[in-house]
């Protein structure tokens, strides 16, 4: 690289140093991880993200760039831009990789560059751009989930109700973490206030959890077994609770060579846990390995963990969440001084065949979840699979389909709802082959032109660009580019949708030039074992753009 641009380059490489820790908690979600020690950082599922203060509408920075963000080279000409994205791709660390670039000017339509456009590529949690432009667009930012309880009767004048209560989900990501206070109930309380407010007093029969709205398995079949026993890995039902996760607490004991305790939280999570942790000398690294193995629900934790550490928590995914709802809720109803006679069970869409929803049901009490506009930031700023899954399949079974098939389950019939909005938009055709709404799947193909193409048109088509732009993560402030581009000119300006899974990164989006002009941009890396490489070229080409000084007309 020319002396010139060393700025640009040391810059890159400093801020990577800042951007590993915020991949590690917020995009945590597509890394495969083995085992948790030392020195993974701690995890919440899904962080609360704090609305940022910029305009919705404007792709232009909130504040005036400070001067020593000029201190970076501007670019004269378009031939410079594109001469240095070139050099860029040249260099000899990217060799082996494949790269797919797509720029493009919003306000003339015009291509900056391109590079491998139409090639198709593995998107990681690009992928969520697709699901989630879809349901903004079709189910409308105003959509809420609706979570029923059901009853065959009410209850009579002293409070019993002869019958079963039968709670019936319909994909509600959020009684959750990430909507709600970080509490293990307190996304329940407010259903049990609701049940409680009917008069019931005792329920003479079962509590059903009934997860028979979403048809299909709880696990796409290519999703890879090793990311299943993490939170970004957990099964999908149309009854979930706390992000379908649970929080795993160690704590070393008081002496040397005793095991560590270990709370599992919430209790009714449904994992047993094999303790075979110690505490190890003060001051020594935390080794703790935590293994399910595939289709069980026992947890082996092993390892060691120093005397005076603070506790260590890790989370992992529950393996039934409708009956870790169901359980949970009878559990408040119970503290409530409601009585129960019958026994908690779950119905899947399967059971349902054979045992179908009585036809006299009365709707005695719902819990309605925030409008799809902020569970939309909820799901692409921090990229959260699990919520885009239940996006996926809530249009799947929302949305009317003219050519519906018999033999597909709810996902299938997201994903053609989603196949259909791209061809409405003018995506080329067979330029998405979708597996799954998330990314999480290394089956998924995409192509460059395929993600700018839905940029552009959501940016100045859509009906929903406001909803779409506020939910993107915004660079240096929020989501998974919270502590990518800090200090620079692209800082508050960018604003887009990273993906991140082995050997693969990627970031679309939205940038201002220092012209003035807007730009839409993929650039999507595959076969590259270097994250930092990844992440650092990524980066100096949208810092390019963001420099870029002439214009494109």
């Amino acid at each position: 690289m020319h002396m010139k641009y060393s700025a640009l380059s040391s810059y890159v490489l400093l801020v990577f140093l800042a951007f590993l820790l915020t991949e590690a908690t917020a995009q945590k979600p597509l890394s495969r991880m083995r085992v948790v020690a030392t020195p993974t950082p701690t995890v919440a599922p899904t962080p609360t993200i704090t609305p940022t203060a910029l305009p919705a509408t404007t792709l232009k920075p909130e504040i005036k760039p400070s001067p020593t963000q000029y201190h970076q080279p501007q670019i004269q000409t378009l031939d410079e831009l594109q001469t240095k994205i070139r050099q860029i791709l040249q260099r000899e660390s990217l060799k082996r990789s494949r790269i797919g670039i797509k720029i493009l000017s919003l306000d003339t339509g015009k291509t900056l560059f391109e590079e491998d456009a139409e090639k198709f590529f593995m998107p990681a949690s690009n992928m969520k751009n697709f699901t989630v432009a879809a349901a903004l667009e079709k189910l409308t930012p105003n959509f809420t989930f609706i979570t029923s309880v059901y009853a065959t009767e009410k209850p009579d004048s002293q409070g019993i109700l002869k019958g079963d209560l039968i709670i019936y989900g319909r994909g509600d990501p959020t009684i959750a973490y990430g909507i709600d206070d970080k509490d293990e109930i307190k996304g329940l309380e407010k259903l049990v206030e609701r049940i409680i407010a009917t008069g019931i007093k005792k329920i003479e029969g079962n509590i059903i959890g009934d997860e028979s709205f979403f048809t299909g398995t709880a696990v796409p079949y290519t999703w890879e077994w090793e990311d299943l026993q993490w939170y970004y890995g957990a099964p999908i039902s149309a009854l979930t609770i706390n992000d379908n996760a649970a929080k795993i607490l160690i704590t070393p004991a008081s002496k040397v060579g005793a095991p560590a305790t270990i709370q599992l939280l919430p209790p009714e999570s449904g994992l047993v846990i094999i303790n075979n942790t110690e505490t190890s000398e003060e001051n020594l690294p935390r080794k703790i390995v935590i293994n399910r193995k595939l289709g069980t629900n026992i947890l082996i934790i092993s390892g060691s963990i120093a005397k005076n550490a603070k506790p260590f928590e890790s989370f992992v995914s529950i393996p039934n969440p409708a009956m870790t709802f169901v359980s949970i809720l009878r559990s408040l109803l119970e503290k409530h001084g409601v009585v129960i006679t019958g026994k908690t069970e779950v119905l899947d869409s399967e059971a349902r065949k054979s045992n179908p929803l009585p036809k006299n049901l009365l709707e005695v009490a719902r819990l309605e979840s925030p409008p799809l506009s902020l569970i939309a930031q909820k799901t692409m700023k921090p990229s959260q699979n699990l919520y885009t899954e239940l996006i996926l399949r809530a249009m799947g079974e929302n949305i009317l389909l003219e050519d519906y098939k018999p033999e597909w389950n709810s996902a299938d019939k997201g994903i053609a709802i989603v196949d259909k909005f791209l061809n409405e938009i003018g995506v080329s055709p067979g330029s998405v082959l979708m597996y799954d709404g998330s990314g999480l799947s290394r089956h998924n193909l995409v192509t460059p032109n395929a993600i700018a193409t839905l940029y552009a048109f959501m940016a100045n088509k859509s009906k929903s660009s406001k909803q779409w732009l506020e939910s993107l993560t915004v660079a240096g402030v929020d989501g998974t580019l919270s502590s990518r581009f800090k200090g620079t000119i692209a800082e508050r300006n960018v604003r887009g949708k990273t993906g991140t899974i082995n050997q693969v990164s990627s970031l679309s989006g939205y940038v201002n030039s220092m012209s003035g002009e807007k730009f839409a941009f993929s650039i999507i890396i595959n076969n590259a074992p270097d994250q930092a490489i990844r992440v650092s070229t990524i980066d100096e080409i949208v810092l390019l753009l963001a420099n870029f000084a002439g214009k494109t007309n």
